[in-house]
């Protein structure tokens, strides 16, 4: 019975000795040197990695992960080489999996990426001025063959409407619920699709009545606010830097890009045109367009148009929003929420 009772003891007196280092413990074993990196990267750069070995503790190796996809393997402590071209704008969040002392141990930083593409300044030559309503708060603007068509927000007073671009009048009007704050449009196999801005709806309508054809959910936790297509995916825009692809058979937001420059990102991208291969992009509160690459989200170009706000004369507009390409003339039209004006223009660099 003594033999027993003093297995027992020391089976015990093992067990908790095994126990003795917790798994917070553990994690301060190592840490990411942060010193050795920067706050912002850009794509075209290599970010190099090293862990910090606080203890001392023999490791015997390091898998790697960016964004939960492994990158690399290295043997003992070797430093690591990120290579960010062709890695998403944003943050890339890097997992560090240490093996050591027959022990196991994940550890976690990230770091953000921004587009190594310095935006060129485009120009451009007023063409013509046309009215616009007033009482419209701008929400989406586009032309469907030679018509042009707007989307309005606010609570009580949201709609979308077949625009007469000359006058400014509406000819065909469709009001929301009460309850709906109308967000971007856009036209796909000759349906309009709209978002709502936080009621997590959206509608699709026939584009020649205008008779609703079914209403969907939001898949995601995100607002609506602009909206766009490439003749074969939409792209939406919600609030912040992203810009999500829509599958417009499916409704759901399949992928998405952050919008960046080479030195920041761009939050609360707004109304969305796709003009020529690339996405024409309000930005809320700024007097601005930014040309945004589909595929990276990099800004390639920006076009200033404080000088068209300037020519806005009734107190009551706001922010630039709107923002509609006509193919025919190759000219874009643009206005603003509750503008008295909208102007055509022609770009170029």
């Amino acid at each position: 019975m003594r033999n027993y009772n003093l297995l027992v003891t020391i089976l015990l007196a093992l067990n908790f000795a095994s126990c003795g280092v917790s798994q917070k413990d553990k994690e301060g074993f190592f840490s990411f040197d942060e010193n050795s990196m920067k706050p912002l990267y850009q794509a075209n750069e290599k970010v190099e990695i090293t862990l910090l070995n606080q203890k001392n503790k023999t490791i015997d190796s390091i898998i790697y992960f960016a964004n939960d996809t492994k990158v690399s393997a290295v043997k003992g402590n070797s430093k690591f080489t990120l290579d960010l071209a062709g890695k998403k704008l944003g943050y890339q969040n890097i997992k560090a999996l240490v093996y050591f002392e027959g022990d196991t141990i994940s550890i976690k930083t990230r770091v953000e990426v921004a587009s190594g593409i310095v935006p060129k300044l485009m120009k451009y030559t007023v063409v013509n001025s046309y009215p616009h309503d007033i009482d419209a708060f701008t929400e989406g603007f586009e032309f469907y063959r030679d018509t042009l068509i707007e989307s309005t927000g606010q609570n009580g007073k949201s709609y979308f409407a077949k625009i007469d671009y000359k006058t400014g009048k509406a000819y065909k009007k469709v009001a929301l619920d009460q309850q709906y704050f109308g967000e971007g449009i856009t036209v796909v196999n000759n349906k309009i699709y709209q978002l709502t801005w936080q009621n997590g709806e959206g509608f699709i309508y026939d584009a020649n009545t205008l008779k609703k054809i079914k209403s969907f959910p939001y898949d995601k936790k995100v607002e609506g606010w602009g909206m766009t297509n490439d003749g074969k995916n939409i792209y939406h825009s919600d609030g912040t830097e992203k810009i999500w692809t829509m599958n417009p058979e499916t409704q759901k937001l399949e992928d998405f890009v952050n919008v960046y420059t080479n030195d920041s990102k761009i939050k609360s991208v707004n109304e969305l045109e796709w003009i020529n291969g690339k996405i024409y992009g309000n930005i809320w509160q700024k007097d601005a367009i930014a040309v945004i690459n589909p595929k990276t989200g990099a800004v390639e170009a920006v076009l200033d148009l404080s000088a068209l706000r300037a020519k806005v004369t009734n107190k009551e507009a706001e922010v630039l929003n709107g923002i509609a390409y006509n193919k025919e003339t190759n000219t874009i039209f643009v206005t603003g929420k509750n503008w008295n004006k909208t102007f055509e223009i022609k770009v170029t660099e």
